[in-house]
């Protein structure tokens, strides 16, 4: 799924014209990375706010399109009003087809309502992380990656290491030391039924 953001060239810059141009609907913003000078853009608000509603948006290949000229970027920072819904500013990185990206790319947890531990062992689940870090090139980027949970006893987990991952995509170094728990099931309160020793970390 192509996801395209329309932005335009951004001439003047400074805090004035960044608070005129949100007094206008508008979001400052800046592409950097690779080869190019990095552009100051501008991006209209309410798109803006719409599409960073949306999940892919975090975590998809983006089609920039300056003046008509269009580059492949990620989403890397957004800065938010303290108290309003309103966008100050956000940034862009481009990437290249041919070099691996570092992207937090979210978990979508499947089957926790069949899984023995919540169906049979009345436990409860828990989704211990919502993302991870990933490494893959630009063309590779999943939307998500699934947890099925729907073989869980009481008292185990699934770790990072357990997951189905996408072709070419690959959790980042750190990430598979540390090999985090991603989700569990835990014992029922009031300690009904038995709990299952934890399973061994990989």
């Amino acid at each position: 799924m192509e996801i395209e953001v329309i932005a335009a060239k951004r001439e003047l810059q400074g805090t004035g014209a960044s608070r005129r141009l949100r007094h206008a609907g508008k979001v400052p913003g800046i592409v950097y990375g690779g080869a190019a000078a990095p552009v100051q853009i501008e991006l209209d608000h309410n798109a803006l706010y719409h599409a960073l509603r949306k999940e892919a948006f975090h975590a998809s290949v983006l089609t920039l399109n300056i003046d008509g000229a269009k580059e492949s970027v990620l989403l890397r920072d957004t800065q938010w009003h303290p108290y309003k819904q309103q966008v100050l500013h956000i940034d862009f990185q481009r990437v290249d087809k041919d070099h691996k990206i570092h992207v937090k790319v979210p978990l979508h947890f499947l089957n926790a309502d069949v899984a023995p531990g919540v169906k049979l062992g009345g436990g409860k689940p828990h989704h211990i992380v919502n993302e991870l870090d990933v490494q893959c090139l630009p063309g590779s980027l999943p939307e998500f990656i699934e947890v099925d949970m729907g073989g869980l006893e009481v008292g185990h987990s699934i770790h990072a290491g357990d997951l189905v991952l996408p072709a070419g995509v690959e959790l980042v170094a750190h990430v598979k030391a540390e090999n985090p728990a991603v989700a569990s099931i835990s014992a029922p309160k009031g300690g009904a039924g038995e709990e299952a020793p934890a399973a061994p970390a990989a």
